[in-house]
């Protein structure tokens, strides 16, 4: 992993990286990218618009724009500091509706 990164090799974010359990939270990924090379930013963008772009779907997912099809999710921390912060998601927003993780 560390050599395509050094490499160029475009890196997305999914559930087929192994070594996490499909129980758990997929935002356990995060960590992982940056212990093999990307930075917090790659990272995010390796879940949003990299994702997008290698599905070919650059627009439609991966950013918040009009007509894009985007969930939106808050977080506690700031995920450039702190990229366990993506697995403390307060709420999801879908559709325009939000989706409460937590009473």
């Amino acid at each position: 992993m560390q050599k395509a990164v050094k490499a160029g090799v475009k890196i997305a974010f999914g559930t087929d990286m192994g070594g996490i359990e499909w129980t758990e939270p997929i935002a356990q990924e995060f960590p992982y990218l940056l212990q093999f090379g990307l930075t917090p930013m790659a990272a995010i963008q390796a879940a949003t618009s990299r994702a997008a772009e290698l599905l070919d779907m650059k627009g439609d997912i991966g950013v918040v724009a009009p007509g894009a099809y985007a969930d939106i999710i808050a977080v506690n921390g700031y995920p450039l500091q702190d990229i366990k912060a993506l697995g403390r998601v307060r709420f999801v927003m879908q559709s325009g509706s939000v989706f409460r993780r937590e009473p």
